[in-house]
């Protein structure tokens, strides 16, 4: 049997193949709201063939957003449009839909990514006023951050329950938390980024109070048929910084909670990483974690072939793995990795006659 197209028990969701789509910002919101954008988008994309489509970080805040056109969840309009999207998509696929929820933090107030990307103070237009666990700047061009208060941080937790609300309301079937990547929870965990002397600061037992806290809210507020993963990086890739044995117990913390799943990246947290990338390079921190956990592990970051993925499950590595960049190239590499490996994938009766003579059995009906 291969193993990638085989089913996976995600908590309460059950998928098709263990293929999933990895968030990925758009830059295409506008004041936090998805547009005609994300319909086309999303909608292309659930019909990959994939077992599971994330959709990009949303923020819990206005200020949250890593720019002025980034996605949002924390009011009514932008629960609309994302209800809007998750239903244009529902009537022609039946692919899970999970939105990927998070606060930028010190990353906060850019511009777009094809634009530079560059920090935008917050006396500029689309700028504004960044927070963080400590006021360390994420590098030298980026204005400082202010330092969370207690309240600050009791306010946040609050904004994450409510956007795992709005999310549950819009219609997503879970939430994934973002703790990777430099945004703000990663700052929590990361002794590179938080200096803090209170209990949300110093040794590792309090680094990891704010996640755990905003998990375990976030758990107890929403129904238990809502799946909620966790999408962790691994590493910081740099000196005295966050790393995978730190994530291993951070893991087992969020394993014991109850988590559906962890989604295991690495980086993003400081300028001065030092990054060696290369097909895997992630996935010795997603087997690190799968060895010490029970609940289930996606890995990500460039896997490219279908034999490539499938060993990887095969092996025991991860339970799934996650394509970004590579499904935006290719929005039909479940299809081809499907034909590669000689097994059958679902597709809407509208696609079945677009299958090669040599692989009349690779499609059939959704």
């Amino acid at each position: 049997m291969v193993k990638l197209f085989s089913p996976l028990e995600l908590g309460p969701i059950t998928l098709k193949n263990r293929i999933i789509i990895a968030p990925m910002c758009m830059y295409a919101a506008e004041e936090g709201k998805v547009q005609p954008w994300h319909h086309q988008h999303y909608g292309m994309l659930a019909q990959s063939g994939a077992g599971l489509l994330i959709v990009e970080a949303s923020a819990v805040s206005p200020e949250g957003r890593i720019s002025y056109a980034d996605s949002g969840i924390y009011s009514d309009e932008c629960e609309q449009a994302w209800r809007e999207v998750v239903s244009s998509v529902g009537q022609y696929s039946n692919i899970p839909m999970v939105m990927q929820i998070g606060h930028a933090g010190r990353k906060a107030s850019t511009e777009l990514p094809w634009n530079g990307g560059a920090p935008i103070a917050p006396e500029i237009e689309n700028g504004w006023q960044t927070i963080a666990p400590s006021e360390l700047a994420f590098s030298d061009e980026a204005p400082l951050p202010k330092a969370m208060t207690q309240d600050d941080i009791g306010r946040l937790i609050t904004q994450f329950v409510k956007s795992a609300q709005r999310a549950h309301k819009a219609g997503f079937s879970g939430i994934e938390l973002h703790a990777a990547h430099g945004y703000l929870l990663h700052q929590f965990l990361s002794p590179l980024s938080n200096q803090r002397s209170d209990q949300f600061g110093g040794s590792l037992e309090n680094r990891m109070r704010l996640p755990l806290a905003i998990f375990d809210a976030i758990k107890a507020a929403l129904p238990h048929d809502f799946m909620i993963g966790v999408r962790i990086s691994a590493s910081d890739w740099a000196d005295n910084g966050w790393d995978i044995e730190q994530s291993i117990v951070f893991s087992q913390a969020l394993d014991a909670r109850g988590c559906h799943y962890i989604h295991v990246s690495s980086g993003g947290l400081t300028a001065q990483q030092q990054i060696k990338v290369a097909p895997n390079y992630q996935v010795g921190f997603a087997d690190a974690i799968s060895n010490n956990v029970s609940m289930p592990v996606i890995a990500v970051g460039l896997i490219t072939q279908a034999q490539q993925a499938e060993d990887i499950i095969c092996e025991g590595k991860a339970d799934a793995i996650a394509l970004a960049r590579g499904i935006l190239y290719n929005p039909r590499w479940p299809w081809h990795a499907a034909a590669k490996l000689g097994v059958t994938i679902q597709a809407a009766p509208q696609y079945l006659r677009c299958q090669p003579h040599e692989l009349k059995s690779l499609l059939i009906r959704d």
